[in-house]
C-alpha cells in the first residue's frame, strides 16, 4: 500500500453569533496555520454562511493554509455554476482550493431545495451531477488542476471517486468498524487501477479525547462510552503519542494520510501535528 505523508485539516466555519464575524474567522485561519494544520475545511449548510465567499477570507488572511468544501451538497447547485465557483475559488487563493463535493445527506437536502426552490432528485441524480460538476471544473480548468474531494459510501459513488477524485474521505459512520474501512479502501483502490497510488486518503476525526460535546453527540448519534465501545474511528484518544502512533496504524490499515479534525479540537491535537510532521 502507498504510504502518503501525513498532512492535517480543520473543519470549522464562522461563529454566526459573534459580533465581528468575518475578523473572528480569519483570526481562526491564522491559527490554524500557525499550528501547522495544512487547511481549513468547511460544512455545507443553509444554517452557516455560503462555502466559498467565506473561503475566500480565510485564504486571504493567510499565505500557505489550503481552503475547501466539504463537502457541497450537488442538489443545492446546478453543475455549471458549481464549477464556475469552484475554478474562479482555485484562481483566486493561487491554487490553494480544494473542491469537496458529495450528494448530500437526504434529510437536509430534502428541506434545502425546498427553501431555494430546486427541484428534488434521486440519488443517481445527484451522483450524475457531481459528475458534471467535476467534469465541468476540468474544462474550466485547462491546465490548472482543482484537487477534487469526494465524500463516499455507496459503490456507485465510490467508482466516480475512484475515476475522478484526487482526494476521498470514505463515510462508513460513526460506528463503522476497522474492517468496513478497510474493505471500502481497497474497493476504492481496486476501482480506481493505475490512478490508486495518487489517490489520498481523509480520515475525519470527530472527537479528540473522551469528552464529547452535547451538539457533536447529537450529530453522530452516540455518545463517549458507545464510541469507546465501538472502537470508533472517529476518535483518537490518549497522549499526543499514542494518537500519533495510532494515526500511523490506521495509515498502515487503510492509506489514510489526510487526517481532518473538528474546530473545536485544534488546540489539543495540535501536539500531534508535531510529532508527525514531516513522516
Amino acid at each position: 500500500m502507498t504510504r502518503g505523508q501525513f498532512r492535517f485539516g480543520v473543519v470549522a466555519a464562522p461563529q454566526t453569533t459573534a459580533e465581528n464575524i468575518t475578523g473572528n474567522w480569519q483570526q481562526q485561519a491564522r491559527r490554524t496555520e500557525e499550528l501547522g494544520y495544512s487547511s481549513v475545511l468547511m460544512p455545507d449548510g443553509m444554517q452557516l454562511p455560503a462555502p466559498m465567499p467565506t473561503l475566500a477570507f480565510a485564504a486571504a488572511a493567510t499565505t500557505a493554509l489550503r481552503v475547501g468544501t466539504f463537502v457541497l451538497a450537488s442538489p443545492l447547485r446546478r453543475p455549471a455554476l458549481t464549477a464556475w465557483e469552484a475554478h474562479s475559488m482555485s484562481v483566486l487563493t493561487g491554487g490553494r482550493f480544494e473542491f469537496g463535493i458529495g450528494t448530500g445527506h437526504p434529510e437536509n437536502v430534502r428541506q434545502a431545495v425546498e427553501v431555494i426552490g430546486m427541484p428534488e432528485t434521486t440519488t443517481a441524480q445527484r451522483l450524475a451531477e457531481v459528475e458534471r460538476s467535476i467534469d465541468r471544473l476540468r474544462e474550466l480548468d485547462a491546465d490548472r488542476h482543482t484537487p477534487v474531494l469526494m465524500a463516499v459510501s455507496g459503490r456507485k459513488a465510490l467508482a466516480v471517486a475512484a475515476a475522478k477524485a484526487d482526494i476521498v474521505t470514505l463515510a462508513i459512520g460513526p460506528l463503522g468498524s476497522r474492517a468496513d474501512m478497510e474493505r471500502l479502501a481497497d474497493e476504492l483502490r481496486s476501482a480506481a487501477g493505475p490512478r490508486a497510488s495518487s489517490l489520498e486518503l481523509l480520515l475525519n476525526v470527530f472527537v479528540i479525547g473522551h469528552n464529547v460535546p452535547a451538539w457533536m453527540q447529537q450529530f453522530l448519534g452516540a455518545d463517549a462510552a458507545t464510541l469507546i465501545a465501538r472502537d470508533s474511528l472517529t476518535m483518537l484518544r490518549g497522549s499526543a503519542q499514542e494518537m500519533a502512533d495510532e494515526l500511523q496504524r490506521r495509515r498502515d490499515a487503510f492509506g489514510t494520510s489526510y487526517v481532518a479534525v473538528n474546530a473545536v479540537f485544534i488546540e489539543q491535537f495540535a501536539p500531534v501535528i508535531e510529532l508527525l510532521a514531516g513522516h
